[in-house]
């Protein structure tokens, strides 16, 4: 076309709609985006969970919905367009399959690339679906000790871990999003809102009142003071090795997306710890529910050599070996006679499962003791399966064993920066730090585990 033909169109205001449409439907590298920004955790005196401070506003969410559920889908569509509407200057991301899936349905650019880049660049996560839709989202990180907090709406068959309805998605993403700002404004029901204000001081050495970033977002009031509630759920480090004592971490598949035969390529930690050798040190692996080694399609019971504290324990003869963190106690544990474990509990679960004697019971051991499944040679070259939160990662022979411990959760430093441990917003009570912590886990408990319920 002419170059005057396109002045002419622009002058009649004609020219908008080719121009803007492209950019509308466009799916972009989540390597351009900006790196993280890392909240802080602040112990609370009221409170047994930790509270969440934003150093400024984060920029980059994922929103991980659960698959092959078209409603599900819909709502995160909605979700998207909200929080893109409502607050500015954010980015939203998405799994590859899920991106090419719903791009067409927003009127504005989103991100997306496989998930090597998403630990160093995701600030906040948010899930649409069950408890496998949490462990997906987790499972992205799982070979980094640092994980996004992680906002989870329940909208799958059980979900024990899901905090929010959907229906609060206005509510629970505001107050995850101005958590720790120093921000009160105006309630969104109102016909007119106002901008924050910023002559707020708490007297201390942040004098500025409130943070840079917040001053002009509109919103329900959430006081000066308040922050959403965080509750830091343990994880299993995890290593596989082969006869030869070498770490195969590196070679195994990397997120809960695998198939069965899917070999994947690892995520690793962009900047690698070396040993006193020189050489790279292999990241462990991350559960947060379980790590079970399993007899698998094989009609022959597995034999494993459990050690603790680098002490023989036993000579487990069952379908499988269970070790579970306090999160995981609820899963399949459950299903395999464990017990129930609440998840400030600093302590991890070992659990056989379908042991051939009775007399093999489920133990409660420290986080930080170290746990070894040997496969014994009494297998007879058979391979087991060894799963981490309910996918498939190895097949493990004669000689090969699993090492297990509590992953270390605490402060880094004198500051507020934590690492370990994945972060999940709690849904608050609604009564301030004088809310019950429990109260959402004791819930679940009654309403969906049935709990002690009544027979007849």
């Amino acid at each position: 076309m002419p170059s005057f033909r396109i002045a002419s169109l622009a002058s009649s205001g004609l020219a908008r709609s080719f121009t803007t449409t492209a950019r509308r439907l466009e799916i972009r590298d989540v390597s351009e985006l900006p790196n993280r920004i890392v909240p802080n955790y602040k112990n609370s005196p009221t409170s047994s969970l930790l509270s969440l401070e934003w150093p400024s506003p984060p920029r980059n969410v994922l929103i991980v919905p659960k698959l092959y559920a078209p409603l599900v889908i819909s709502s995160a569509v909605e979700f998207a367009k909200h929080i893109h509407s409502e607050y500015p200057n954010l980015h939203l991301i998405f799994e590859q399959r899920i991106a090419s899936t719903i791009h067409d349905s927003l009127p504005f650019p989103i991100y997306s690339s496989d998930p090597t880049h998403f630990p160093t660049k995701i600030d906040l996560v948010a899930t649409l679906g069950g408890d496998g839709t949490i462990l997906r989202a987790a499972s992205l990180f799982s070979l980094h000790a640092s994980v996004p907090p992680i906002l989870s709406f329940s909208m799958g068959t059980l979900g024990f871990l899901g905090e929010w309805k959907f229906e609060e998605y206005k509510r629970a993403w505001r107050e995850v999003y101005m958590s720790g700002s120093r921000v009160g404004v105006s309630d969104l029901q109102g016909p007119h809102t106002q901008a924050a204000t910023n002559g707020w001081n708490d007297g201390g050495n942040d004098a500025v009142g409130t943070r840079e970033g917040w001053a002009t977002i509109r919103g329900k009031n959430m006081g000066t003071t308040r922050a959403s509630k965080i509750l830091l759920r343990h994880r299993l480090k995890v290593g596989v090795y082969d006869e030869n004592g070498a770490n195969i971490n590196a070679h195994l598949m990397p997120t809960s997306t695998a198939a069965l035969t899917q070999p994947l390529h690892p995520v690793p930690p962009e900047i690698k710890e070396l040993s006193n050798t020189g050489e790279p040190v292999v990241p462990d692996l991350h559960a947060i529910n379980e790590l079970v080694i399993h007899r698998g399609p094989n009609p022959h019971l597995a034999i494993v050599d459990v050690y603790v504290g680098n002490r023989f324990l036993t000579e487990a003869v069952a379908d499988g070996i269970l070790i579970s963190t306090p999160t995981g106690s609820t899963a399949y544990s459950l299903s395999a006679g464990g017990t129930i474990i609440h998840p400030l509990t600093k302590t991890m679960l070992l659990t056989p499962i379908c042991a051939r004697t009775l007399s093999f019971r489920h133990l409660c051991l420290p986080l930080n003791k170290k746990v070894v499944l040997k496969v014994s040679k009494k297998n007879r070259g058979r391979e087991l399966e060894v799963s981490i939160d309910g996918k498939r990662r190895a097949g493990v022979t004669i000689g090969m064993e699993i090492r297990v411990t509590g992953e270390v959760v605490g402060q880094v430093g004198d500051d507020d920066t934590w690492t370990g441990g994945v972060p999940c917003v709690i849904r608050s009570s609604g009564q301030g730090d004088e809310g019950d912590d429990d109260d959402g886990w004791v819930g679940g408990l009654n309403e969906r585990l049935k709990f002690n319920y009544p027979v007849g």
